[in-house]
């Protein structure tokens, strides 16, 4: 795994819960300052809930980053692609050093405070900044639905993170939707369950 794209500061972007029927979806940005070697970084779907965890707290005693978040209605109104992009935004403006170039994981990305940019596919699976942003942005995300797990138990978010689970999906027709739904989520879901009746 590469350390950066180019010799300059560089803060690299990731998010999370762009597949979820509910909740916000998660952004994080990272700049890994100069000397600081992290092990066992890697994109966090590929790593288990306790190592992540334990390098939740690695980057964030290490690294210079900030998380963003877009809510469900914000997701509603941009549609997920931007609302990913507005949160990664949100992270960006929360660093307290400003980087020379932003590195984002995928092939979108709006242009931010006239700093250049790079999106690369699958970024998280090489290089450490974006792979360190995938970490915070999943930890920083699963805790936000684990604590409202406790609100609307019923929905097992506590182990489906809001991601479209049949257990999720029958709650849902069994309970009907949350505030933390994504609407435009629902017309689809609702659509397939009519379509496939």
């Amino acid at each position: 795994m590469k350390l950066s794209l180019t010799n300059k500061i560089e803060a690299g972007c990731d998010e999370a819960g762009r597949g979820c029927l509910a909740g916000p979806v998660f952004a994080a940005a990272v700049i890994i300052p100069n000397g600081i070697r992290l092990t066992g970084v890697k994109d966090s779907k590929k790593l288990s809930h306790s190592l992540r965890q334990q390098l939740r707290i690695e980057i964030e005693n290490t690294c210079i980053w900030s998380v963003g978040m877009c809510s469900p209605e914000e997701i509603d109104e941009l549609n997920i692609l931007w609302a990913s992009v507005k949160a990664m935004h949100k992270a960006l403006n929360g660093l307290s050093q400003s980087p020379d170039i932003v590195v984002v994981d995928g092939n979108r990305f709006k242009p931010w405070n006239n700093i250049p940019y790079e999106t690369v596919i699958k970024g998280d699976n090489q290089y450490l900044h974006i792979a360190a942003a995938s970490i915070l942005a999943k930890t920083h995300r699963d805790e936000w639905m684990q604590h409202t797990h406790h609100s609307f138990p019923h929905y097992g978010w506590d182990k489906n993170k809001g991601y479209p689970t049949k257990m999720h999906i029958k709650a849902i027709a069994d309970w009907g939707i949350s505030p933390h739904h994504r609407l435009t989520f629902m017309k689809k879901i609702i659509h397939h369950e009519v379509k496939s009746t």
